[in-house]
């Protein structure tokens, strides 16, 4: 039997992939390397979400960035570079599974293409032009050798970059799959896991440092949250931001603004996909600038409210309102968002990532390629 890894280092990307992890048990054996975020206490401890999956963490690559800013995600990304090599030389898995753009997936990436193990990568072909992702998406695409994209539009794009198109599969995106199959938690059981109550109209608000911007993220999270102000009757449920460089001061701010704000406002480290998919199907709008709000979030009838230049360039459902970063500005998105023709407009669910047979393409292309082991990729010309 094959043996595929699967590498993981943040709550997001966790339960995007688990139901792909376990629907291959039964074509191969699956390891898990888990790094970053899910070693990280202060981050909501979410590598025992992946234990609570059934899996162990059969590889973890420990990896702490020192101090704040580019150069210190720079160490980290070679302490996971080190840590990977390692994990690959003791495991000798057939292939390695890489969803997305973080910078310690490029780390992953790069390790697996020296040691010449195929990688199989999730989401690539997309577009975030406010984050340095966006270059990295494009490099684990130069690296991978099969393809597992969004959309079609996203199929295309990773044929133009020289990729073979027989090794370019449109699945529609994972987490989408997720929402319409996965059975979530109700309104109560919600709210006496977390503690709150969901009473009312809700906001779930993420915000991560779009890494291109010259822009200061506190000062810019700064005019979220006083944009939240001007809609007192909001309940709101904050998630850290993922560890980026410029992330750490951010966390102190959620924080103190929910202490503030007991009772209305409630902060959390991480929700885990389950709860996360859980409070979208309760809440009238999202806020913030992750890529979920583009993606999953308008296949749950909710409105999403996306901030500033992070996403800008991604395919959009009409659910989603675009603003700049300012109070202003995102207070007056806020207040279309919960208006009633946006809320109808959402509630229809379109979708441009939604593909009922998402999670089967995407097992039955991976599986395909393990049977097969093709030879090297070459370059495609147009």
């Amino acid at each position: 039997m094959k043996k595929i890894c699967f590498a993981t280092s943040t709550r997001a990307d966790w339960g995007l992939l688990s139901p792909v992890a376990r629907a291959l048990r039964a074509e191969a054996e699956v390891c898990i390397l888990a790094t970053n975020m899910h070693l990280m206490a202060e981050y909501g401890n979410s590598a025992d979400e992946i234990r609570a999956d059934g899996f162990e963490i059969d590889a973890p690559v420990a990896m702490r960035p020192e101090g704040e800013g580019a150069a210190a995600r720079v160490r980290g990304m070679a302490q996971c570079m080190a840590g990977t090599a390692d994990a690959l030389e003791r495991l000798r898995p057939d292939a390695i599974v890489i969803l997305g753009d973080r910078y310690e997936m490029l780390a992953v990436a790069s390790a697996a293409a020296v040691m010449r193990v195929p990688i199989i990568h999730i989401a690539g072909g997309e577009v975030s032009q406010g984050a340095v992702d966006d270059d990295i998406r494009h490099a684990i695409t130069k690296l991978s050798a099969l393809h597992l994209t969004a959309t079609e539009a996203y199929r295309r794009r990773v044929v133009q970059m020289g990729e073979m198109p027989e090794r370019v599969v449109n699945t529609g995106a994972i987490g989408v799959w997720n929402i319409m199959n996965r059975e979530l938690m109700g309104r109560e059981e919600l709210e006496a896991n977390l503690g709150f109550s969901l009473e009312g109209r809700l906001a779930v608000v993420t915000y991560h440092p779009a890494t291109l911007a010259d822009a200061d993220p506190a000062e810019c999270f700064a005019e979220l949250l006083a944009a939240l102000d001007e809609h007192p009757e909001l309940r709101t449920i904050i998630t850290y931001p993922n560890n980026d460089a410029g992330a750490d001061g951010l966390i102190p701010m959620i924080e103190a603004y929910a202490a503030a704000r007991p009772g209305r406002v409630l902060a959390v480290p991480s929700l885990g996909a389950l709860r996360y998919l859980s409070v979208l199907q309760v809440a009238q709008v999202v806020v913030g600038n992750s890529s979920s709000g583009i993606v999953e979030v308008p296949s749950t009838g909710t409105v999403t409210v996306d901030v500033g230049p992070r996403q800008q360039g991604r395919l959009c459902g009409p659910s989603v309102v675009h603003c700049a970063e300012g109070r202003e500005a995102i207070s007056a998105a806020i207040g279309l968002a919960l208006g009633e023709e946006m809320q109808a407009v959402a509630a229809r669910r379109e979708n441009p990532y939604y593909r009922p047979d998402t999670l089967a393409r995407m097992t039955g292309a991976i599986a395909d390629f393990l049977r097969e082991m093709p030879p090297h990729k070459h370059f495609h010309d147009l």
